[in-house]
């Protein structure tokens, strides 16, 4: 599979919005963003690697996970599935926090939109509305890798 455009982002100040065209069926996208199992594979910038440390399949699971970046920092993130509607449309909360599960950032919203576009799939990701420009740039470059990545990872995904 091949990608068919690079990554568009746009964003107010405190929101972004990312936008990829994949050479993929939008299931086959659907799947890799919506089973957190497959997030290991492409989450995060470059260098990450994470863990699946619980996992949601339908509104109102929360799931957990794990990252540990390049320079060795650790990252543990949190949220709630609010939307779960297969193949078209997630949305899930946002936050990070510490090792013990306490919120170190305040909730930010996820929507990812899948949409089919002749065999191939359009995914639209919005991100916000964030504190700060600063957090909304921090989550943008993160984000923009991520989804480098899943271009990368989609052909193994089953």
């Amino acid at each position: 599979m091949e990608t068919t455009s690079s990554v568009t982002t746009s964003s107010s100040d405190r929101e972004l919005v990312i936008t990829r065209i994949f050479d993929a069926p939008r299931e086959l996208v659907f799947k890799a963003c919506a089973e957190p199992e497959h997030w290991v594979h492409w989450l995060g910038l470059r260098g990450i690697s994470g863990k699946v440390l619980q996992s949601a399949r339908r509104p109102g699971d929360a799931y957990r996970y794990y990252m540990r970046d390049s320079e060795g920092g650790d990252h543990w993130l949190q949220g709630v599935f609010r939307e779960f509607v297969e193949p078209e449309r997630l949305v899930f909360t946002w936050g990070w926090a510490t090792e013990q599960w306490q919120p170190t950032s305040p909730e930010t919203i996820v929507t990812m939109t899948f949409e089919d576009v002749g065999g191939k799939t359009r995914l639209t990701l919005r991100h916000g509305v964030f504190e700060s420009v600063t957090a909304c740039d921090l989550h943008r470059e993160g984000w923009t890798s991520s989804v480098e990545r899943l271009a990368e990872y989609l052909p193994a995904v089953r």
